[in-house]
C-alpha cells in the first residue's frame, strides 16, 4: 500500500453516528467521488464502511475502528478486538493509536502490535502519533508508517495545530525517524497539501475539509459579516 499512495493523496471518508452522512453506502460514494478527483487511497472507520467502500473502489484502505473505553482516552483501534475486525474487512493497512497513553484492560501497544502481525503478517502498519518520542517509539516497534494524526489532539498537544510554525512538528518527525511519515490533521488546503509533500511528507491524509459537508460549510459561514 505504501507504494501506492506515495506522494499522493489519501481521503478520509469517515461519518460518526451523530453525523448527518453516517452510512455506509453514503462512505463508499465519497470514496468513489474521491477516486475520480485522483486520491490514491482512502481512510476508513469500521468493518462495515471498509466492506462497503471495497465494493465500490480499488483503491487501497487504511482502516481504523473507533470506539470509546471507559478506562482509556484511546478510541482509534485500542484493542484486539479493533484488530480482528479491521483483518476481516481486507484493508490494506491498520492504522492504531501509537500515543503513550494507557490502553483499554492494560494492554500495550507492544501487545497490539504483536497480535496483528501474527493475525495477518501482510497486513501494513500505522501509527497515529502526537509526539516525536512516540513516532521513535513506534519505529522501534516495526510500524510501517507514522502519521502525525493525533497532534493536537492530546492533553500534551492540544494546544498545536499540525500547520502551526510552517509544520514545524512534521520536520521534526520527519528528522527522528526514517520510516514513512504521512501528514494528516487540520490539513484544510490544497496549499497546504503542495507545501507537507514539499516538505518531505510521504503522503497526505485530507479528511474534514473534502468530505464533511457541514464544516466546509460553517467555514464559508463564518466569513459571512455579521
Amino acid at each position: 500500500m505504501l507504494n501506492q499512495i506515495k506522494k499522493g493523496l489519501v481521503v478520509s471518508c469517515q461519518a460518526l453516528e451523530n453525523e448527518p452522512l453516517h452510512s455506509s453506502f453514503i462512505m463508499s460514494k465519497l470514496a468513489l467521488a474521491a477516486r475520480e478527483g485522483g486520491a490514491s487511497g482512502i481512510r476508513a472507520n469500521s468493518k462495515e464502511d471498509i466492506l462497503a467502500i471495497k465494493q465500490e473502489v480499488d483503491l487501497p484502505v487504511i482502516g481504523i475502528v473507533k470506539r470509546d473505553y471507559d478506562d482509556s482516552e484511546i478510541y482509534i483501534t485500542a484493542t484486539k478486538k479493533e484488530i480482528d475486525e479491521l483483518i476481516e474487512s481486507g484493508c490494506e493497512m491498520i492504522a492504531i493509536d501509537a500515543t503513550l497513553r494507557e490502553r483499554p484492560n492494560e494492554l500495550t501497544l507492544e501487545n497490539l502490535v504483536s497480535y496483528t502481525r501474527e493475525m495477518n503478517p501482510n497486513v501494513q502498519l500505522m501509527a497515529d502519533i502526537s509526539s516525536k518520542e512516540e513516532a521513535k517509539k513506534a519505529e522501534e516497534l516495526g510500524f510501517d508508517c507514522v502519521s502525525t494524526t493525533l497532534y493536537g489532539y492530546t492533553e500534551e498537544s492540544k494546544e498545536h495545530k499540525l500547520y502551526e510554525n510552517d509544520f514545524q512538528f512534521l520536520k521534526e518527525v520527519l528528522k527522528e525517524v526514517s520510516i514513512p511519515v504521512i501528514a494528516e490533521g487540520n490539513i484544510m488546503t490544497p496549499e497546504m497539501v503542495r507545501d507537507v509533500l514539499e516538505i518531505g511528507a510521504y503522503s497526505v491524509v485530507v479528511g474534514g475539509a473534502i468530505t464533511r459537508p457541514q464544516q466546509i460549510t460553517a467555514r464559508f459561514v463564518a466569513q459571512i459579516p455579521k
